[in-house]
């Protein structure tokens, strides 16, 4: 569950353009959350992968007979990883890419790109976060 909470606000700061130009006055809390999304994101991404790995994997087959628990959980972890990975991937090129001068234009490039995606997909996060505190 509270990995499940953690997507909910990592898909709130991936959707903060979206969200802050419905509700302005939600800009001051978002800017709160704001400084940590690199952790956040490098966070939610590894717990994800291991509860990917460690858990839904090896129990696959008998996590289907309870298909919607299973859609909710997968959804859940699809795009925590996914929105974690985007969120972290600034801290990602600081620490890891920062030495070399080409590698570090080629992440900013790819940052780029996945920055069209982020916003949808912060959505999709909260929406799929809350959905797992229903089912």
């Amino acid at each position: 569950m509270s990995y499940a909470l953690g997507t909910i606000v990592g898909g709130v700061i991936a959707a903060s353009g979206l969200i802050i130009a419905r509700r302005p006055d939600a800009q001051e809390w978002i800017d709160k959350i704001t400084p940590y999304q690199g952790w956040l994101g490098l966070g939610l991404f590894s717990w994800g992968l291991y509860w990917l790995v460690g858990f839904v994997l090896p129990n696959f087959g008998a996590l289907t007979s309870v298909p919607v628990q299973l859609a909710v959980i997968m959804a859940v972890l699809v795009s925590g990883i996914s929105i974690g990975f985007l969120l972290g991937f600034g801290l990602i090129t600081k620490y890891a890419l920062s030495k070399n001068a080409q590698a570090e234009a080629k992440g900013k490039a790819i940052r780029q790109r996945l920055t069209m995606i982020q916003a949808p997909l912060g959505l999709v996060a909260v929406a799929s976060g809350v959905l797992s505190y229903i089912v």
